[in-house]
């Protein structure tokens, strides 16, 4: 462009400017701008920016990082971990042990992401991802004790900034004349922004470990995931050994 004359380059750069509301323009691969282009980009309040990334690696980038800042977006109370690479959303009322949760999920060696409030953005119709406010981020609340910084008491490697939504534990209350799923055939599911996420309801009672029931929740969807239903592989066995004992009768 240098080699073209100023009053041409004048030219292609006011009709350039002339498009109305162009939020920036960047140079990619290290280019950078002149000195005509910048004060005809000065002079019609568009900001320059200049990237050594390639174009369409700037581009990717771009749109990912719009895409998530411009995605729909709700806050619900409830706590989210990383299990086993899973991203678990602990609810349930306040009180029920959903920080205790996932303080114990932490020393087990798992990630927190957020307690208390959780962002829960719709980057697609298959996938939500949860953050903490920046308010609260690496902070959880314990009740009797306070406010304890997971970050700082268990090192960055217990935290992670977001993490896509794959499973929701319900904690509810333990009630005697309710029935309970106790095989798990049928999958539930709650849905958020348009999503639906598998879900579990489970009860709570003095004694049940609810670190171990979030991970083997986290390992058994994983499993389903992977092709292996370990409820489906009980109903065979139960049918198998019906039809053996028919055929034995």
């Amino acid at each position: 462009m240098l080699q073209v004359s100023e009053e041409s380059r004048e030219q292609v750069y006011t009709k350039l400017m002339s498009y109305h509301e162009i939020p920036a323009i960047v140079f990619c691969r290290g280019l950078e701008p002149d000195a005509l282009f910048l004060t005809k980009a000065l002079e019609n309040g568009i900001p320059v920016f200049t990237s050594e990334n390639t174009t369409s690696h700037f581009t990717a980038e771009a749109i990912r990082w719009l895409t998530y800042k411009l995605a729909p977006v709700i806050r619900i109370h409830g706590v989210l971990v990383d299990v086993y690479g899973e991203g678990v959303l602990i609810t349930g009322n306040s009180g029920i042990g959903k920080s205790e949760a996932a303080l114990e999920l932490v020393k087990r060696g798992h990630r927190l992401v957020s307690d208390d409030a959780v962002e829960i953005r719709k980057i697609s119709d298959n996938s939500l991802i949860g953050s903490a406010p920046d308010v609260t981020k690496h902070f959880i609340e314990l009740r009797g004790i306070g406010i304890v910084d997971i970050k700082e008491m268990f090192g960055v490697s217990s935290v992670r900034d977001s993490h896509e939504i794959n499973l929701v534990i319900n904690l509810e209350e333990w009630d005697r004349e309710r029935e309970y799923d106790r095989i798990g055939l049928e999958e539930q599911y709650t849905e958020y922004l348009g999503n639906k996420i598998v879900s579990h309801n489970i009860p709570i009672r003095p004694g049940r470990n609810i670190a171990v029931i979030v991970e083997s929740a986290a390992i058994n969807y994983r499993e389903k995931r992977m092709g292996y239903n370990a409820a489906k592989e009980l109903y065979r066995r139960l049918q198998e050994s019906m039809t053996h004992r028919d055929i034995e009768d």
